[in-house]
């Protein structure tokens, strides 16, 4: 009970903090939509043109770069959003009193990244709603159940790489290269603008060492599809394997830094 009571103490925190710049809110919502334009527009280039890469995801490019870009954002909130949590704690000199009470560290993690996980999906749910009505997007063969465990399994990968992430800034509060690596990597070979098959084939097999590879291959095969539990297992597998791996390591390095933070006197600073 107490643990619920805290999440949701962490939640309040950060929807009054972001809320209360409300200008910054209505920005983000507006990118959603221009940045549909930008691949709607560009989408048509393309349009009655076969293209095989995309005959996995019914063919359609607007479809398919949709959920790359939507379900990108929980990539954004894994990678940055704890940092940058961390980083503001460290700079409003929170962070060390909330580290000296009773509230323990896989708490004050899952906490912090709540709100986070709140906007992303709230964004996700935006931008599938504007393929639905506006943009032609069809998931009238969509499987929803398949989609979502696709989904929690996405979230708890791309998490273990976020606290990684923070316990750099932790110790050395810039400079983080994880972020860095992760994004470029992501953005570049994991599948969010193109199809990894159309990448040279050592590229195309470093891609499957990500997990964000398998996140959205899945998730459009799920959506767009409808492909069952069953069909994605090889995906399912994948993810659930970087999970079981980078969770307690990043969870047992995250302490570490946390540690090693106290030991030198550098919790609160910046």
């Amino acid at each position: 009970m107490i643990f619920f009571r805290k999440c949701y103490a962490f939640i309040k925190r950060d929807l009054i903090t972001e809320t209360s710049y409300k200008f910054a809110f209505f920005l983000q919502l507006f990118g959603i939509v221009i940045s549909m334009l930008v691949f709607y527009f560009l989408s048509q280039l393309i349009s009655g043109n076969e293209i095989g890469y995309l005959a996995p995801y019914g063919g359609n490019y607007f479809n398919f770069v949709l959920i790359g870009i939507a379900f990108s954002n929980y990539l954004n909130v894994a990678v940055r959003g704890l940092a940058k949590n961390i980083r503001d704690a460290q700079m409003l000199g929170t962070l060390e009193a909330l580290l000296v009470t009773q509230t323990q560290i896989p708490t004050i993690i899952l906490g912090s990244s709540l709100y986070s996980y709140i906007f992303a999906s709230f964004q996700v749910l935006i931008y599938l709603l504007l393929g639905g009505l506006f943009f032609g997007v069809d998931f009238g063969e969509a499987n929803y159940l398949a989609a979502f465990l696709i989904l929690i399994l996405t979230i708890t990968a791309f998490s273990s790489i976020g606290i990684i992430s923070a316990s750099f800034i932790m110790i050395f509060k810039k400079g983080d290269p994880i972020t860095w690596l992760f994004t470029s990597l992501s953005w570049l070979i994991g599948g969010v603008y193109y199809p990894i098959q159309i990448l040279p084939t050592w590229l195309e097999k470093l891609s499957y060492l990500l997990p964000i590879t398998y996140a959205l291959e899945g998730m459009r095969l799920a959506l767009l599809s409808g492909y069952s539990i069953p069909q994605l297992i090889n995906h399912i597998i994948a993810l659930l394997t970087f999970t079981l791996v980078l969770t307690p390591l990043s969870v047992a390095l995250f302490i570490k830094a946390v540690k090693k933070a106290k030991a030198d006197g550098t919790l609160g600073q910046y």
